[in-house]
């Protein structure tokens, strides 16, 4: 009989489903107890692992880190020769063998007792040495590997992973870590801009910002909307309050009727009561306030009211906030 591909394939999600269910399914109170050491650990969490369940491990780590919690993989390998040194009595070490007998990881044991970490077995044999000789456990159920010769790590490390997750997860909900602070831990990434640019990062101010003053002629508006190169100026009053704007959109449409620019005055053609945003706010916001008006720019104020500055729609695309 022809060996059929699809179906192959197919029956690999329904047995790592399977062993996912069960893993889901299992989840009991020794769970919420590694959750707790996690969310209370005054140290690092570090995270070993050997082979397959070592590159899960890998991103175990990272994610935690993501989500709020200092943590790092330790290869077991390294461990013995020098990096064992990175532990401290106040860390949580979550040790993970499924067959709870892996020698790389067993033998990390005695050391780390002596150190005085916290020790976490993640394995799916309750009566292995990895079980006995750590202080919590976290236990898979039985289910076989989606390889054909039940041997390769396949839904163990798939359980593994999505057990990883979760601890992640819950332990970032439970410390009430915000849009904010994830922002702030990853900078670089679009995410990243957008939970923490505002708008006081982008704003034309002081010398760079288009402004002329109520009573001016239409002219003048001109030559410090071109000197400054902005789409739009803001015309203010001696104390700096929002009087309205005039945008390069309005000069043509102005141009277009033959406004006599020269002798004009500002308030006969500028937009009284225009929309403005306060300079503390996101920069993604800004933008969102914008499309919604179907506006290029908004005038910046501070807690006062006053005229601190310009933003204007493009600079907060080129920003990289949004893709």
């Amino acid at each position: 009989m022809e060996f059929n591909v699809i179906k192959a394939a197919k029956e690999i999600f329904n047995i790592e489903i399977e062993a996912l269910e069960k893993t889901r399914d299992s989840i009991d109170e020794s769970f919420a107890t590694i959750v707790e050491l996690i969310l209370h650990c005054k140290g690092k969490v570090i995270i070993t692992g050997m082979g397959k369940p070592g590159h899960i491990g890998t991103k175990i780590a990272a994610t935690l880190s993501s989500l709020g919690t200092p943590s790092f993989f330790m290869h077991p390998g390294e461990a013995m020769h020098g990096d064992l040194g990175m532990l401290d009595k106040n860390d949580v070490v979550i040790l993970m063998s499924y067959s709870g007998e892996s020698t790389e990881i067993t033998s990390l044991l005695p050391v780390i007792k002596e150190i005085g970490s916290t020790t976490i077995a993640v394995t799916g044999n309750a009566h292995s040495t990895l079980a006995r000789e750590c202080q919590y456990q976290f236990l898979f159920p039985a289910f076989k590997e989606a390889c054909y010769l039940h041997l390769a790590p396949t839904s163990s490390t798939t359980a593994l992973l999505v057990t990883g997750d979760a601890l992640a997860v819950v332990t970032s909900k439970l410390r009430n870590y915000s849009k904010e602070d994830f922002g702030l831990h990853h900078p670089a990434g679009a995410l990243g801009k957008k939970l923490l640019t505002k708008v006081s990062d982008l704003m034309y101010s002081e010398e760079k910002n288009a402004t002329v003053y109520e009573g001016e002629t239409l002219r003048n508006a001109i030559i410090e909307m071109s000197t400054k190169g902005l789409s739009m100026v803001t015309v203010i009053d001696r104390e700096q309050q929002l009087r309205g704007i005039i945008t390069d959109g309005d000069l043509k449409r102005m141009l277009e009727k033959g406004v006599d620019v020269y002798n004009q005055n500002i308030e006969q053609v500028m937009t009284k009561n225009p929309k403005y945003i306060d300079y503390r706010e996101l920069a993604v916001n800004a933008l969102q306030r914008m499309n919604d008006l179907r506006i290029t720019g908004m005038p910046v104020l501070d807690e006062e009211e006053k005229v601190i500055g310009s933003i204007i729609m493009q600079d907060i695309i080129k920003a990289g906030i949004v893709k």
